[in-house]
């Protein structure tokens, strides 16, 4: 793949809810090895957007286009929902908030990231159970509690457990709604380091919603600030949080650096 082709074409996106507006008129690239931040207080778009980015959610107006590993373009929301399952499966990956949302709770660890694997053809069980204990170690989750259940897990862990079935196939392109929200802080801290190993190494793209400036500022080559619905300010996230041009976004930062 050129390394100017674009990984994910975004134009004109528009979403509403009634007469309330999710997001609008919302366009930009992402490129390969690319991690785009979306900040915004509670209630600005951010996760409507994300949504609607990773076909889960129908916009009104525009277009999300995807370029596959073969280099073909192709619009998200109009391909068939099984094209779009199995590209969830393989290219892309969602990491929830609350990783309840994205385990399986009933199966085990090894379980459920084995799951993964066999949902792209994978079906020696010797060789699902090696590769789901390289990813348990590899998210820093104890490789011994592998036929344990994710309801014995804490929050952390279960969320690097999640983080494990999201990455043992390898996608391209992954989307993560506040993946430390709900964590504190030093659970948070740990969680942090691994996503930006993670990321580097397997050179992964990535969109992350956060209401969180320091989970932006270490994880995100650019930012996107969201108000009401509507992209105020975006561009490289150091140039954005160190010189901020709209008022929103001074005032979300100032806010931040308040003792």
């Amino acid at each position: 793949m050129s390394a100017t082709q674009t990984l994910l074409s975004v134009t004109g996106l528009t979403k509403h809810y009634g007469a309330h507006l999710g997001c609008a008129d919302v366009s930009f690239d992402l490129y390969p090895g690319e991690v785009v931040g979306i900040v915004g207080e509670s209630g600005s778009g951010k996760t409507t957007l994300l949504n609607c980015l990773a076909g889960r959610l129908a916009p009104d107006e525009g277009r999300v286009q995807y370029t596959d590993r073969l280099g073909d373009s192709m619009d998200v929301h109009a391909m068939s929902e099984s094209r779009r399952r199995f590209l969830m499966r393989t290219d892309w990956a969602f990491v929830h908030q609350n990783p309840r949302d994205g385990l399986r709770m009933a199966v085990s660890a090894g379980g459920n990231v084995g799951e993964r694997l066999m949902a792209v053809g994978a079906r020696h069980y010797g060789d699902i159970r090696s590769q789901a204990i390289d990813w348990l170690d590899k998210t820093e989750v104890d490789v011994g509690r592998v036929d344990d259940r994710p309801d014995t897990f804490s929050g952390g862990m279960q969320q690097r457990l999640q983080i494990a079935r999201n990455l043992v196939t390898g996608p391209r392109l992954v989307f993560m709604d506040e993946p430390t929200g709900g964590l504190d802080v030093s659970v948070q801290a740990r969680l942090l380091d691994l996503l930006r190993r993670l990321v580097a190494e397997m050179g992964l793209s990535a969109i992350i919603v956060t209401h969180d400036l320091a989970v932006a500022r270490l994880l995100s080559h650019r930012l996107m600030v969201m108000r009401r619905g509507h992209v105020v300010e975006q561009g490289l996230t150091d140039q954005v949080l160190d010189d901020p041009q709209h008022a929103y976004t001074q005032l979300l930062v100032s806010s931040v650096l308040q003792p």
